[in-house]
């Protein structure tokens, strides 16, 4: 039997890898050894992903976090190393634009085994985020390139990608995936909208957690300020995710919305069935709120999503407050058809042909 390695380290990595386990295991062709490198230590971060999503437990957990950059992709570039000399696979899987992403593709290519990056080709053209370089330099050393979108392949056609031994295959988003397979069910698994006494489209869902973002008190502030102002017309809700909550503490930042813990892939779901939009710096949660038909306004400078700019689901406003409060009242008229197909379907199951076929040549 042919074997694999997956290496996960952050919660949107968990909820992708669920969708490919549990097709893994249907089809029973192929052995799958899932690596955690600890890199979102947070038992709310993580460990709540594996129990609730039938998620195969990890065979190794390196618990790598709170460390620089460099430190981080070291150890964990150091010991996935040692876990593929042992285990052998024909293929190491890797999922978006982490630290351990990056890490796991070199520990792989440098034992010429080969690279699978799922999520390949996104580009925010923003050199200044540690996740573009990620994610650049994991799609020239793989060996498969499972790309979610037209824009992702002409991203990888614009820089030579053609004319290199990597086989570029547009499967579609794999989240897609687990927001329709997990959807049916998280009604009956969660409890959070009766529990926050929370009313269907009558709360704003928010998640701010990035760098650009939680380490420069500017934007900080703005971003805060905007939701402070919408939250008496719609209840904010925000996971606070613990690096946001460092800086507002360090900052003596106490913004008047209301502030959750981070949740559970079933509270969040049923947090984006129910509420009215969302505002995030996430890149996930921009295609999660579309795949749930909400509007979503992007705390960034740029998007890896960008289609969904150009058909009016979501809107670029950076950490300018003015924009932000522009767009929250543009979404409040606006009414679109969610129907629109923008990143195929049966995902898992494309992707998985593409990497069994990979592996038995």
């Amino acid at each position: 039997m042919k074997k694999i390695v997956t290496i996960l380290g952050a919660r949107p990595q968990f909820v992708k890898a669920a969708v490919l386990s549990r097709i893994i295991q249907n089809h029973q062709e192929i052995e799958e050894v899932i690596v955690h490198t600890g890199q979102h230590f947070d038992a709310n971060m993580s460990e709540v992903f594996f129990t609730e999503m039938d998620i195969p437990k990890p065979k190794y957990n390196l618990a790598i976090n709170s460390l620089s950059h460099g430190a981080m992709t070291g150890q964990m570039l150091e010991k996935i190393e040692k876990i593929l000399l042992e285990e052998k696979p024909d293929a190491v899987v890797i999922y978006g634009d982490t630290n351990s992403t990056i890490a796991g593709a070199l520990a792989a290519k440098k034992l010429y085994i080969k690279v699978v990056h799922i999520e390949a080709g996104l580009r925010s053209f923003n050199m200044q985020m540690p996740e573009e370089i990620n994610r650049i330099l994991t799609d020239r050393i793989s060996d498969l390139l499972c790309c979610p979108t037209n824009t992702a392949i002409k991203n990888l056609q614009n820089e030579g990608f053609d004319n290199l031994p990597i086989t570029i295959e547009k499967n579609g988003d794999i989240m897609k995936d687990a927001v329709e397979f997990y959807g049916k069910s998280s009604e009956e698994k969660s409890s959070i909208i009766k529990k926050l006494n929370l009313q269907k489209n009558e709360f704003v869902l928010a998640t701010i957690h990035r760098q650009e973002n939680t380490d420069e008190i500017t934007k900080l502030k703005n971003i805060f300020s905007a939701l402070e102002e919408i939250h008496p017309k719609k209840k904010v809700i925000l996971p606070l995710h613990p690096r946001t909550k460092k800086m507002l503490e360090s900052y003596n930042l106490h913004p008047k919305i209301t502030f959750i813990n981070p949740v559970g892939y079933f509270d969040m779901l049923e947090l984006l069935k129910n509420c009215n939009l969302v505002i995030t710096d996430s890149g996930g949660l921009q295609k999660e709120a579309f795949f749930n038909k909400k509007h979503c306004i992007i705390a960034r400078e740029e998007t890896e999503w960008i289609e969904l700019v150009e058909n009016n689901f979501a809107e670029i406003v950076g950490s300018n407050k003015q924009k932000i409060l522009q767009a929250y009242e543009l979404f409040q008229q606006k009414k679109l058809d969610f129907s629109k197909q923008l990143y195929g379907n049966n995902v898992g199951e494309s992707i998985y042909s593409s990497i069994y076929k990979l592996i038995q040549n």
